[in-house]
């Protein structure tokens, strides 16, 4: 069962990791040392991002051993519950919530593309890459409405062009009206988006305690056991 702990650290720290790499070495390259002092050297740079690291994991380790997570994807109350911990994880220890972090991918990975269609190649990569689904077929309809711009000026359209931009937007607002999609209702996409993830960790962490239980079951000492329900494990009893 230690598998299964060290998965859900792993989870943990990977978003430590990740939201360090998004904000320390910017946020200590430029604001770590004031104007009127020198500015840092790398190992005390280096030193500084480890700390704020260590205090992140720790931060998350403290409420994981606290938090009861029953592993069980098919329940939506199981679900609910390991979003909220996670929740908590990322509000306490400042990181990125899953859209943020999308968010941030989607604004590293196209810096600098000039043209649209390129730009939203890159995001259905983003999409497939992060796991997320397009359910709505909203992808394809968004292809279609640049299909339908480019038709009308007769050449690729380009981020930079303001003026028929604003055509292939006035095509997005339609899809999204045809869709039902409206901004006000973003917040709920997001409470969506972050108990779709909840469900595929809780799914991902239920096939390692399965795994790790029949690979110790067919150990000699354990012949005789019987395989336990995934969902009467207690994780914190393993960190």
């Amino acid at each position: 069962m230690a598998t299964l702990a060290h998965r859900l650290l792993s989870r943990s720290r990977q978003a430590i990791l990740q939201h360090g790499h998004a904000l320390s070495v910017r946020s200590y390259a430029k604001d770590a040392a004031p104007s009127n002092l020198p500015p840092l050297k790398g190992d005390e740079m280096l030193k500084n991002i480890f700390f704020e690291v260590k205090k992140k994991y720790e931060t998350a380790l403290g409420i994981l051993k606290k938090e009861k997570i029953t592993i069980d994807p098919d329940d939506p109350a199981a679900v609910a519950q390991y979003a909220n911990v996670m929740k908590t994880v990322r509000e306490k220890a400042d990181l990125y919530s899953d859209s943020q972090r999308i968010k941030y991918t989607i604004e590293q990975r196209t810096q600098g593309i000039p043209d649209a269609r390129t730009y939203f190649l890159t995001l259905q990569e983003i999409r497939i890459k992060s796991g997320l689904t397009d359910d709505l077929g909203a992808e394809a309809m968004m292809m279609e409405a640049l299909e339908k711009v480019e038709k009308e000026i007769k050449k690729p359209l380009l981020r930079s062009d303001k003026k028929n931009m604003s055509l292939l937007l006035a095509e997005f607002d339609k899809i999204n009206k045809k869709l039902g999609i409206r901004k006000e209702d973003l917040p709920k996409y997001e409470e969506e988006l972050e108990l779709k993830v909840a469900k595929a960790e809780l799914q991902e962490l239920k096939k390692n305690a399965v795994e790790a239980m029949e690979t110790q079951l067919k150990r000699e000492e354990f012949k005789d056991e019987q395989m336990v329900d995934v969902r009467s494990l207690d994780i914190r009893n393993f960190i």
